[in-house]
């Protein structure tokens, strides 16, 4: 009997799957190398049988992250696809593949969790701490799928549904209790990890465990229709506890959040939880490819990048204060740093990529083709801009920062899913919602400030809510910030996404080039040629837009996913015995 493609990842039942270096973020070899009886037999064994959850069973989750996260919310625009119309359907590919990874993770991690307490080599205190941060990306999946998905499954042990065959007979279950599920895995997790305050390596401690539940519990505020004060104290609660005591703060230049160096991106222990990727030609799924779909044809010399007719959209541009059609010229004055780290536009120039060129000028590149040796020849960003976050550079930028060559859709930037910023915002936001507003003014103000925008004397729930847009834009967030709040405001999330600014930008090409060639003094744009595509309607956002179809096999292998959710007891039904 063919295994739906949820539910495959049961498949890896009690393997114990194993790297080869507790320094990197490895992928496993094959999955019946190492068991108990050959390996995790010390503490070093014991890390690298966690090591290789933080990137290859995410891998085909990286287009969905983008598309979802970003197309569907407004903040990019990618053509014709269906998530930016929000016609996606069952069989889409890219919602194929992310709902296999998210399982996969979850099977991953079950399978780790019974090796790593069947052996007796490791210490106890490694031990828990690998327990700790396999339950943290289990939660993390989670979290994902609910948001994605809604109502789902709990897979909670791989062994004993393959040992009952009950893998295509299993029910869905409600979004509470999902939400129930994460919050009962994240605290075991956090029981079991240690506290660092200093020396972060890249690695899930309790911070970064307590971190991730304090955004679960602002998202599951408003699951009932309404927002829980108690769940947004909470969510508070925990926010301030990581704020507070764990030692981290915000790095102080935004851009090095997202540069290859570790020595930058991690300097002050920003990052709480990102997928930590390497380059290895022998194992397909642990580097990260994000470059390929985002970047510009030529970007890097590997022939790999196609992503120049997408980029960050003209709402989003909005968001920022700038327009496409703006001279150049008169961005030299602008503010907010995190504008120009989020999206390239004209006029734009980079001394962290190309860095053996002198930096990078994004209309040299385009338009000077001794520079620019492969590029696109042409502005080809439908909506005046260019991705920038997820990008690495080209091979010499690699190499600088890590010793090592990049390879084909193959580099070592981390990708960030939580970082310290977006711990402060929901820290404002569960303050300002349970009447703090003197806690929700001053660290918005601490985001603005370190990325050098003009510090607000007052807040209200808009003003964090755009807060989150232009810090975490590019990062796969924004559509989850409406999916929460789907939850108790959906006419207003509706009316928010039908008032984007969605489509392209026409004709922007002939007006960079012509203030290119002139040497910068030639600013020239005929609106009656060159305007914002107000034509195409804006799309079809219904109720039902806020929950994406399960995969079509998995409901034609499980029909039980088309019935109503089954009320559960989560913490009578299931438990974490270690």
């Amino acid at each position: 009997m063919k295994i739906n493609r949820i539910f495959s990842s049961l498949a890896v039942g009690l393997l114990a799957l194993g790297i080869v270096s507790c320094e990197k973020f490895l992928d496993r070899p094959s999955e019946d190398t190492y068991n108990t009886s050959n390996f995790y037999m010390n503490d070093e064994q014991c890390i690298q049988g966690v090591n290789y959850i933080y990137n290859s069973p995410w891998y085909d989750f990286q287009r969905g992250f983008i598309k979802i996260g970003e197309v569907m919310s407004g903040n990019m625009y990618w053509g014709s696809s269906p998530y930016l119309t929000f016609t996606t359907n069952a069989t889409d590919e890219d919602l194929k593949n992310m709902a296999y990874s998210l399982w996969a993770v979850n099977g991953h991690v079950n399978a780790v969790l019974v090796n790593i307490n069947a052996a007796n080599g490791p210490s106890k205190a490694i031990k828990n701490q690998c327990l700790g941060e396999a339950l943290t990306l289990k939660a993390l999946a989670y979290f994902f799928m609910v948001r994605t998905f809604g109502e789902i499954p709990i897979v909670h042990s791989n062994s004993e549904l393959l040992g009952t065959n009950d893998y295509n007979n299993i029910y869905k279950v409600t979004r509470k209790n999902v939400y129930e599920y994460i919050i009962m895995t994240i605290e075991k997790a956090m029981s079991l990890l240690p506290k660092k305050t200093s020396g972060w390596n890249n690695r899930i401690d309790y911070y970064a465990a307590e971190a991730l539940l304090s955004k679960v519990y602002l998202t599951m505020a408003g699951i009932d229709g309404s927002l829980d004060q108690e769940l947004l104290k909470k969510a508070a609660e925990y926010a301030k506890d990581v704020i507070d005591n764990s030692g981290r703060s915000l790095t102080p230049v935004y851009s090095d959040v997202f540069r290859l160096s570790p020595a930058l991106y991690n300097q002050t222990g920003e990052p709480l939880i990102s997928w930590m990727w390497t380059v290895d030609g022998n194992q397909w799924t642990r580097q990260n490819t994000l470059q390929s779909d985002l970047g510009m044809t030529g970007f890097d010399e590997f022939g790999d990048v196609w992503g120049q007719w997408g980029g960050p959209s003209v709402d989003l541009m909005d968001a920022f204060g700038v327009s496409p059609v703006d001279n150049p010229s008169a961005r030299a004055t602008e503010k907010d740093t995190r504008r120009k780290v989020t999206m390239m536009m004209a006029g734009d120039f980079y001394p962290y990529f190309w860095q053996d060129k002198g930096g990078f000028d994004v209309l040299r590149f385009m338009y000077d083709a001794d520079y620019g040796v492969g590029g696109p020849g042409e502005f080809c960003g439908p909506c005046g801009a260019q991705n920038c976050k997820h990008l690495y550079g080209n091979n010499a930028d690699h190499e600088t920062a890590l010793g090592k060559s990049a390879a084909r859709m193959a580099y070592e930037l981390p990708t960030h899913i939580l970082r310290l910023s977006d711990v402060y915002l929901i820290y404002a936001e569960a303050s300002l919602l349970t009447g703090n507003s003197a806690a929700a003014l001053e660290y918005v103000n601490k985001v603005r400030e370190r990325a050098g925008a003009a510090l607000l004397t007052s807040v209200a729930i808009k003003d964090i809510w755009k807060e989150r847009r232009l810090e975490l834009a590019g990062e796969g967030d924004y559509w989850y910030d409406f999916v929460r709040r789907s939850y108790y405001d959906m006419n207003g999330a509706i009316a928010e996404i039908k008032a984007q600014r969605r489509n392209a930008w026409w004709n922007l090409n002939a007006v960079y080039k012509t203030w290119y060639e002139s040497g910068k003094k030639t600013w020239v744009v005929d609106e009656s040629e060159c305007a914002y595509d107000s034509s195409t309607p804006v799309p079809n956002v219904t109720e039902s837009s806020f929950t994406l179809p399960f995969p079509q096999e998995d409901v034609v292998n499980n029909p039980h996913l088309l019935e109503p959710a089954q009320e559960i007891n989560v913490r009578e039904t299931y438990s974490y015995n270690f």
